[in-house]
């Protein structure tokens, strides 16, 4: 047999089930629905909680818009003069790019020629003085125009919103491979600065952060769309200015976005344009309050060469974000923990073969758990099952820590546990259609104990076909034509007296752990030993067979008692069992259309001759020697003969059960036995004279008549042998010539 003939032969439909499921849920992955994803994301927070990415270089500074800022220069939004101040302080110190995370769209409501409509009780002197002024936006935007290193943060919308006149940057976005804008994240709106100042600022970037559904920031957009305008995210343009690049490369494969780049800098993204960020535990460290910047108290070297992004973390202003590591940390250190990873060259990234990895991880346990199932026991499995795990989860933190890659591990898992649970299931529904299938099979001949050990331990019943030692009973009514010819009016009658009389012999044969092979109209067929191993058939055969005779003497002393009610016939039922162990085959027997569970085999057929020899010898049990062998010191048996059954050659010695042992051990029966061997011994020897005297002793002895038939068998052969003596190779074995 081939190993794929073999694998076919055990293909079974379970299998064929979990293929379809393997196939299913490679497609499930494929499409890659949110739950699968969500799944997916929350294994990579669980990474970044473990090991959270360290923050060797601080190359952003944030200057805070903090508590104590807001505090000691009142509340936000300041004059803009004051925040051309901080510009200004900024640039002295060596900032090398200095970032907005806030907008200006409205003109400062705090400007001069503003204030002189608004203050109340000014002299028109005053007012003009003050009209002559310029506004704090032009100051704000002379600021940045000196420094020249100044990016302002503007915000997608969701409605579209008056564009700003303000001159375009000289900035170019170029696309390789194809067009990024299906890809990237697209607003409707944009909210842009007032002209004034984005016409002087060096770099406009997008500050808007994406949470994901359950409102986790784990990527950050590095180009999006806005209002019809592709832009850079605040942190990305930031990096461009301080490098004094003056275009953004945006590279594209089949699949998407591939990464975004800068001279001297590749950022790995995923298919939409979003860098997945490395997060860093939230550190005050990277924090400076704006009012130590302003009045001076921050030395030169914390900002030198340095790129500052300034926020806010003042919890009022509403700009907190959570994110795998940090359940609220102000979405300014977003930006700046962006720059770190890109500068720090500690980016991740999910790789374009990721899917393909999965997929492949996926098939190979499916379709390993989907073969070897069946065939490893279950703790061979499981430590498979643990190796394979331990393997997936170690490959995939591996590639996490050291390569910085995001490779998937929970859907090979989900998908291997899905298979092995549906496996486990079918097997279950298979055990129990096949408990439902013993207990209706083996139900109407087994006793309810015996078949819920099978339904419970099926594996304990071997079908098609056993060799094993067994014992076997036929059972038959005397006289049943004599019998049936009283019912020849009243078929339903005699149907009523069968069932009530074949019910306790049922009864008898299952209470003591026998099998019903078949009826056959007033005759039983029963054995034991299969398909429960019985270690004591032989005595529970027996037992059952003094059972059945005492049962069918309480019938008849209960159908007397009716028949004399009723003025009707009496007839007694009268039975005859044979009983015989030796070495048969039991399984199912039968055809492929209809089949039973049934013994076969030369015990089967002498235990059918010994039944039929219980009208001949006038006793009602048989039994076999190796049956009489286990049973000698349990019952009262005695040896009747040495035959040799039609169709077998080797005689066999035959007993008779003449009851328990409370029997065997009275006077009586050993008086009885002593008689029996004494005649058989002599009649064996050839002393016909001897024999004979030993006939009429043992019918003497009989005041019962128990024994009259047996004796006058013996009668009859020895008159016979002293005319026509046997040869002289006779071994006192008597051929019948019966059935």
């Amino acid at each position: 047999m081939t190993w794929l003939s073999w694998l076919g032969r055990r293909f079974t439909s379970a299998r064929a089930l979990c293929v379809v499921l393997l196939l299913a849920l490679l497609f499930f992955r494929v499409t890659d629905p949110l739950p699968l994803e969500e799944l997916r994301l929350r294994t990579f927070d669980i990474f970044q909680v473990i090991k959270p990415r360290v923050a060797k270089l601080r190359p952003a500074v944030i200057v805070d818009i903090d508590e104590a800022s807001l505090r000691k220069l009142g509340q936000w939004p300041w004059p803009r003069t004051r925040v051309a101040d901080l510009i200004t302080s900024l640039t002295k110190l060596g900032a090398a790019a200095i970032a907005f995370d806030v907008v200006f769209s409205e003109p400062d409501r705090l400007s001069p020629a503003l204030a002189a409509d608004l203050y109340r009780d000014l002299d028109e002197e005053t007012r003009n003085k003050l009209r002559a002024l310029p506004s704090n936006d032009q100051v704000m935007a002379e600021a940045i125009k000196q420094s020249g290193r100044v990016v302002l943060g503007e915000t997608g919308l969701p409605t579209v919103q008056p564009l700003s006149d303000a001159q375009p940057l000289p900035v170019g976005v170029a696309a390789v491979g194809g067009d990024p804008k299906s890809f990237i994240p697209s607003f409707d709106g944009l909210l842009q600065n007032v002209p004034t100042l984005e016409s002087a600022a060096a770099g406009r970037g997008l500050f808007t952060v994406l949470p994901e559904r359950d409102g986790i920031v784990r990527r950050v957009p590095m180009v999006m769309q806005a209002q019809g305008k592709v832009m850079p995210s605040l942190s990305f343009e930031t990096l461009r200015v301080a490098t004094g690049n003056s275009t953004i490369l945006v590279r594209m494969n089949a699949d998407g976005i591939k990464g975004v780049a800068l001279p001297g800098f590749e950022m790995p993204t995923d298919r939409n344009g979003q860098l997945w960020v490395h997060f860093a535990p939230h550190d005050q460290a990277r924090y400076v309050s704006a009012v130590d910047v302003l009045e001076g108290r921050i030395p030169a070297d914390r900002f030198s060469r340095r790129l500052v992004i300034i926020g806010t973390s003042a919890a009022g202003l509403l700009d907190l974000k959570t994110t795998p590591n940090n359940p609220a940390m102000p979405g300014v250190e977003i930006h700046a923990q962006v720059l770190e990873s890109i500068l720090s060259n500690s980016m991740l990234s999910q790789p374009w073969y990721a899917v393909a990895l999965e997929l492949a991880a996926a098939l190979l346990l499916g379709v390993t758990i989907i073969v070897l199932a069946p065939i490893l026991g279950p703790m061979v499995l499981l430590l498979f099952g643990v190796a394979f795990i331990a393997l997936l989860v170690g490959s995939s933190w591996y590639l996490f820590t050291e390569q910085q890659l995001l490779i998937d591990f929970t859907f090979p898992l989900l998908s291997s546990l899905l298979i092995y649970l549906t496996l486990v299931f079918t097997n279950f529904v298979k055990e129990q259609a096949q408990r439902r299938q013993i207990r209706s099979a083996f139900g109407q001949y087994l006793s309810p104990t015996l078949v819920e050990q099978l339904a419970q331990s099926p594996e304990k019943l071997v079908l098609g076909g056993e060799a094993r030692d067994m014992t076997i009973m036929f059972s038959d009514v005397r006289g049943f034509t004599t019998i049936s010819e009283i019912y020849k009016d009243d078929p339903q009658g005699l149907t009523a007296l069968m069932n009530s009389f074949l019910t306790p012999l049922t009864n008898a044969i299952i209470d003591r752990k026998g099998t019903i092979d078949k009826y056959m109209g007033d005759a039983i067929m029963a054995f034991w030993n299969a398909p429960l191993y019985d270690p004591t058939h032989e005595l529970n055969a027996c037992e059952a067979a003094l059972d059945m005779l005492e049962r069918v003497e309480r019938l008849n002393r209960e159908r007397e008692a009716a028949a004399k009610a009723s003025g009707t016939l009496f007839i007694p039922i009268n039975i005859g069992v044979g009983i015989n162990t030796g070495r048969c085959v039991v399984g199912n027997m039968g055809s492929d259309l209809r089949f039973d569970y049934s013994v076969l085999g030369d015990s089967v057929n002498l235990a059918s001759r010994l039944e039929g020899q219980c009208k001949s010898y006038g006793l009602p049990i048989i039994i076999g020697s190796r049956t009489a062998n286990a049973a000698k010191d349990r019952f009262a048996l005695l040896e009747l003969d040495f035959i040799a059954v039609k169709g077998k050659k080797e005689p066999e010695v035959v007993y008779s059960i003449v009851g328990r042992d409370d029997l065997a051990n009275s006077g009586r029966f050993q008086r009885w036995r002593e008689l029996n061997m004494n005649m058989l011994s002599r009649y064996r020897s050839r002393d016909w004279a001897g024999a004979l005297a030993a006939v009429e002793q043992g019918l003497a002895a009989d005041e019962e008549n128990r024994f009259k038939t047996l004796y006058n068998i013996y009668y009859e052969r020895i008159r016979t042998f002293q005319v026509t003596p046997p040869p002289d190779d006779w071994d006192g074995a008597y051929a019948l010539d019966s059935k």
